[in-house]
């Protein structure tokens, strides 16, 4: 089978959540007039990322009866669409939180696992820690969905591989952080974020597809560079750096069993093992953590 993804590498307006839902849906008609048949956006696409204080005004909920998620609902008739928000929950605990909707369902909702409190980074301030890693399935097959710091931690795209995920979806709201001068002015968090995607594509046989935002919020600097990697871990197609743009690009799910074919890593891995010996070391340090 062989899909048209489009990463929709946009600059929201921080706090407006009518105006960023407006830019979605125009995506959303740019990407169908493009062949699109999965439309990704960036983490917290719908909201902006230093929301702070503005976190319960900005919340949204995942259903029908709330107009900005029914709007977006109604745009995945077409095409299934990933974006980000921030997701209240029924006790009003607020979560960084990336959704997928197809044909007007809302298949999976992943709320960030991982929130950075180091350098630049606030997040445990303001938000609530997700609870699970999980994959879901869709009608391109299945999926998971990580959302920026998540990925820096190889447990949770680990997670999603050995659930069965074999397209991952990485939604990112990344910095301009560091300059490589022997790398002719290369950004450093570039070079890192776009290596560890390959590796990720490479050893778990896997499509990743990351969609990074642009724009300024409070001196940062969103720096895009949204991408595709294949099984292989090659890249595919890449989006310019700090300019709004939609990065389309077609994939072939049958380059999965073709690189597998060839690395049988996933037929190989031993899960258990790993269980025996992490159980082993939370023992040894006194204690399994949250």
């Amino acid at each position: 089978m062989r899909i048209t993804v489009g990463l929709a590498q946009i600059y929201p307006k921080l706090g407006d959540v009518g105006a960023n839902l407006e830019k979605h849906l125009q995506y959303v008609q740019q990407a169908d007039q493009q062949g699109v048949d999965l439309l990704v956006f960036p983490e917290l696409s719908l909201t902006g990322y230093q929301v702070q204080d503005l976190v319960p005004e900005v919340a949204i909920r995942t259903s029908r009866d709330d107009a900005t998620f029914r709007a977006l609902l109604d745009a995945s008739m077409n095409m299934d669409i990933s974006f980000g928000f921030v997701h209240a929950d029924k006790r009003q605990r607020f979560y960084i939180a990336q959704a997928y909707l197809s044909q007007g369902e809302c298949l999976h909702v992943h709320h960030k696992v991982y929130l950075p409190t180091y350098g630049m980074f606030d997040d445990g301030r303001y938000f609530d820690e997700g609870a699970s890693i999980r994959a879901f399935d869709t009608r391109f097959g299945r999926m998971g969905m990580l959302i920026c710091e998540d990925f820096w931690h190889m447990s949770a795209p680990y997670v999603l591989w050995m659930d069965g995920a074999d397209v991952m979806i990485f939604g990112n709201s990344s910095p301009a952080r560091g300059v490589s001068a022997s790398e002719g002015g290369r950004l450093t968090v570039a070079r890192w974020v776009e290596l560890m995607t390959q590796a990720y594509g490479s050893t778990f046989t896997n499509y990743v597809l990351m969609c990074n935002r642009v724009g300024y919020e409070d001196g940062k600097n969103f720096w895009g560079g949204s991408l595709v990697v294949n099984p292989e871990g090659e890249f595919m197609t890449h989006g310019h750096y700090f300019d709004e743009t939609l990065v389309t690009q077609q994939i072939d799910l049958n380059q999965i069993h073709r690189s597998r074919s060839r690395m049988p890593l996933l037929r190989d891995e031993r899960p258990f093992l790993v269980q025996r010996e992490l159980a082993r070391i939370l023992e040894e340090q006194g204690g399994s953590g949250g």
